[in-house]
């Protein structure tokens, strides 16, 4: 089974059917197809070889999505980038991938050129324009094709590699050194994920769901390929409404959504406005979260207002590919209450273990580690990352298994649920993104006006969850005015969503009994 069999098998049942939508553009499953078919053949005839990584510098559009199953069934690899992250970084993270082509579209184009400024080499790359528009951009490295140009290819059900190990996807994460590492995913991962939610969910041919999240974040893996597996209809939410509460509500009402998955900061900035519509949303069968913890009051407030919608929380890294448990909340919950990351999804496990790589006894808190069919094979192009958190280890029958150090504390409790308490490591959620609090750190060395500084997790009451803080000492006098360029210097490193929300500066920094930083002080004070 590879992922762009899905939507192949639609196209007899349900193929005039519009498979996405963006605004007012459309396409059914017969001309996604159609189409994907006609550009594996196009990269087919330029060369492309089986394996190739492909980077998507592009919008979140029907378009981006034909590419990707073009490049799929081309037997090629699919790299989803941010281009608006800093161009720095996306430099880095194409340079790690080393593709062999890159597309380009008419959002894009202007971030493109500021990376070829940041990077010269990345001028040789060969890409393509992946538009209908026309393309104003004078250059000695014109694309090697357009997106007119597949027109002329048959449309030959092309499936080049027809291995479900084979990678289909690497997405990119922070990582603590300041250099994104790249998550390696099979078509075995996706599938094995996506055939359990489309059932465990009941998700059916002509349902409506929502992609809300980017395509370089896992949770729009799930959106995209259980619409196709389901014969559901896929809306894709403009980038510019994602946090705009009233729209995002108009969005979900207008168009009858039936499924809703997104991050809890999205669903918390609806909830802190009270943007749900005095008549609910009739349409809406299922929310559920996945990427960090869903604050109580919001999930109260969704819960109360929309009695008859099924809610339930997810968790997993993009390790394991979207998500390894689930727990369908049943009632609204009583404040204070804990809600558990629930039990592993079908072929996975979850494992609280201890330091020995031993299990904890009931209730006690452990290192959670997964195993199952959902894990990666490792991060790309580097086997020392890989050993480091992929470990081999001997189960209780005695046979070997690989397992993931996630970096997440958590305990199984008597109810037979996994419970989470936070982060073992340097790592935080905030706004569903996973971030290494080291790479901000590795930006922030960059600036030669800070003699010291340290990036803490800011745990807020509420509905803000998990914000970031950073605390400095500066190389000049004490007076406040430095944290404006501080955030202005960052913007040009790291993307928007790491750039930290609370500021305080230091005549020096606590320390604790070992001479380090006390970073738990700094946190505490920025919670106070």
């Amino acid at each position: 089974m590879m992922i762009y069999d899905w939507s192949r098998e639609k196209v007899e049942k349900y193929g005039t059917r519009i498979a996405i939508s963006l605004g007012d553009e459309h396409i059914n499953y017969v001309n996604l197809e159609l189409e994907s078919n006609r550009l594996a053949g196009q990269l087919i005839q330029t060369g492309f070889k089986p394996g190739s990584r492909v980077g998507l510098f592009m919008e979140k559009t029907p378009k981006t999505l034909i590419a990707m199953l073009g490049i799929s069934k081309a037997g090629g690899v699919y790299v989803p980038l941010d281009f608006k992250s800093p161009a720095e970084r996306v430099a880095k993270i194409i340079r790690s991938s080393d593709p062999a082509l890159l597309f380009v579209d008419n959002h894009s184009i202007h971030h493109f050129q500021d990376s070829l400024h940041i990077d010269s080499e990345l001028g040789h790359i060969p890409w393509v324009w992946w538009s209908k528009n026309e393309l104003k951009y004078a250059d000695d490295n014109p694309p090697v094709f357009n997106y007119d140009d597949i027109k002329s290819q048959l449309n030959i059900p092309h499936e080049v590699v027809r291995d479900e190990n084979a990678a289909a996807q690497i997405l990119f994460t922070s990582g603590s050194t300041g250099e994104p590492k790249g998550v390696v995913i099979t078509h075995k991962n996706i599938k094995t994920f996506v055939n359990w939610a489309v059932h465990f969910f009941k998700m059916r041919a002509g349902e409506r769901i929502s992609c809300h999240s980017p395509l370089h974040f896992d949770l729009s893996t799930f959106d995209i390929y259980g619409a196709f597996a389901s014969g559901s209809r896929l809306f894709l939410v403009p980038p510019e409404i994602s946090l705009n509460p009233k729209q995002l509500s108009h969005f979900i009402l207008d168009n009858n959504l039936n499924q809703w998955f997104s991050v809890p900061s999205a669903l918390s900035y609806l909830a802190m406005f009270k943007a749900i519509p005095p008549g609910g949303f009739p349409s809406l069968k299922r929310m559920i979260w996945c990427g960090e913890v869903f604050p109580l009051p919001a999930l109260q407030y969704w819960m109360k207002n929309l009695p008859d919608v099924q809610f339930t929380n997810m968790y997993g890294p993009t390790e394991a590919t979207i998500a390894s448990s689930y727990y369908t909340v049943p009632e609204v919950p009583e404040d204070f209450a804990e809600i558990p990351i629930g039990t592993a999804c079908e072929g996975e496990k979850l494992l609280v273990l201890d330091e020995n790589l031993d299990p904890v006894k009931k209730g006690e808190v452990g290192d959670l580690f997964i195993s199952g069919e959902g894990l990666s094979p490792g991060y790309w192009n580097d086997q020392e990352k890989t050993d480091a958190a992929f470990i081999h280890h001997k189960n209780g029958k005695g046979s070997s298994e690989i397992i993931y150090k996630t970096g997440d504390l958590a305990s199984l409790k008597k109810d037979g649920f996994i419970y989470f308490h936070g982060r073992s490591d340097y790592q935080i959620k905030s706004r569903g993104y996973r971030i290494e609090l080291g790479e901000i750190e590795a930006a922030l060395g960059q600036n030669e006006f800070l003699r010291e500084y340290a990036v803490v997790p800011v745990l807020k009451n509420g509905f803000e969850g998990t914000a970031i803080g950073c605390a400095y000492v500066g190389t000049g006098v004490m007076n406040g005015d430095l944290a404006p360029d501080l955030k202005k210097k960052l913007t040009g490193k790291i993307p928007g969503y790491m750039i930290p929300h609370y500021w305080q500066e230091y005549e020096q920094l606590p320390r604790n009994g070992n001479g380090k930083i006390d970073r738990r002080k700094l946190a505490d004070a920025f919670e106070s």
